[in-house]
Order: structure tokens, then sequence, then C-alpha cells
């Protein structure tokens, strides 16, 4: 009994620790096209049908698309199709948003993929509450550096 309470502890740890890694990277990739390859391999490794690991992946294509040189609107149709699907499948979750807010705040405008910019906002505000710690953290942050948030949203993220 103990082994398998070991077990699932250890197994549980480690996606954990996955997940902070897909965020961490995530997080970092926009800052040069070195940052944003180790994201695309790191989401592309990792395992896990979860939903937001789906929806990193789903991310990791459509960035692609900024260091390629071919198959540009391929990957970013075929990365959007994805996180939508991911959302659609998943509406109440908070961090899901967040990759779709970042990912259509980054996108060039011309690209068209931008339609969910006020609702994801309003979703997070509205659910901010009803979130972990760790998640509440990752969704402050992402909010400092936002375009879409004002200032007097952001200070209600406490």
């Amino acid at each position: 009994m103990k082994f398998i309470f070991s077990l699932i502890t250890a197994f549980v740890l480690f996606f954990q620790s996955n997940l902070e890694s897909l965020r961490e990277s995530y997080a970092k990739a926009n800052a040069s096209n070195a940052n944003t390859e180790s994201f695309i391999n790191m989401a592309e490794k990792a395992s896990g049908s979860e939903p937001v690991i789906q929806g990193y992946k789903a991310a990791a294509q459509i960035m692609e698309a900024k260091i390629t040189k071919s198959n540009r609107k391929a990957l970013v149709k075929s990365g959007a199709t994805s996180l939508e699907a991911v959302i659609k499948s998943n509406p109440n979750n908070a961090e899901l948003r967040v990759i779709r807010m970042s990912v259509q705040e980054n996108i060039p405008k011309i690209v068209g993929y931008r339609g969910s910019l006020k609702d994801d906002k309003t979703f997070l505000l509205d659910h901010y509450s009803k979130q972990n710690a760790a998640l509440k953290n990752y969704i402050k942050r992402f909010a400092a550096q936002s375009k879409t948030f004002t200032p007097a949203e952001r200070a209600t993220l406490k």
C-alpha cells in the first residue's frame, strides 16, 4: 500500500514539475528565437493528454511559425485549431485561456487570430479567485506584461 501511494505521489510531482517547466519556458519563449526553440522542444517532449499540456503543444505549433521559413500559415492554422478545440472541450480552464490570450496578443494582427481577447480577459478576471496559488501567480505575471489588461484590472489580481 505504501508503495502504491509513493508511486502515485511521484507521478503527481513529476507531472507538476513538468507543467511548471512548461509554464516557465512558455513565459520566456517570446524573448528570443532560442527561447522559442527551447519551448517548442519542451512542449513536443511533454507527455500526457492533459488539456493544459495539449494547449501548450498547440501554442508551440503556432510559435514554430515565428522561427520557420516554410509552412507558416499551415502551422498557425493547425495550432489555432487545436487550441480552440482544447478550449472548447475545457471552457472553464483558466490556464488555457491565458495561453490563448497570450498567443492572440503576440501574433501579428494580419493573421486575424485575435477574436477572444476580451472574452478571455473577462473570464480570467471573473474566475481568478477560484484558482490555486500557482495559477494565480501565473495569471498575475501574465497580466502584468499584457497589453490587454488595464492598470485597474491588474490591481484587482491579488
